[in-house]
């Protein structure tokens, strides 16, 4: 069976670090992904302040600091995982997000 990679976003809102019982949540569900084969990667991201946007379409880059959008909601780590179908990314997805208590968008690699 051919499985499909799709990538779950943690989307956070600066209310806090996560806190012990978050990551060890965390921690046990990489450990669930990893064990149904289902882990590609993950990776917690730091908050947008210090972020540098770079845009060299027009012949000279330019560097903008911040993130590339204000907004009160921002990426704040992600998996990759390889699934079978949306369904199960969807459900993978409902997993993740309770063990890091935030909200995941769900999106499929093309």
């Amino acid at each position: 069976m051919v499985h499909m990679q799709y990538l779950l976003s943690v989307i956070d809102d600066g209310a806090g670090s996560a806190t012990a019982t978050e990551q060890a949540d965390t921690d046990a569900f990489n450990d669930r992904l990893r064990a149904q084969g289902r882990w590609v990667f993950a990776g917690g991201l730091g908050a947008p302040t210090p972020a540098t946007v770079v845009d060299n379409r027009g012949g000279e880059p330019v560097f903008t600091d911040g993130p590339f959008v204000e907004a009160k909601e921002w990426l704040a780590g992600f998996w990759i995982v390889e699934a079978p179908d949306g369904d199960v990314a969807l459900h993978l997805a409902a997993e993740g997000s309770r063990a890091c208590n935030r909200k995941v968008e769900v999106r499929p690699f093309l």
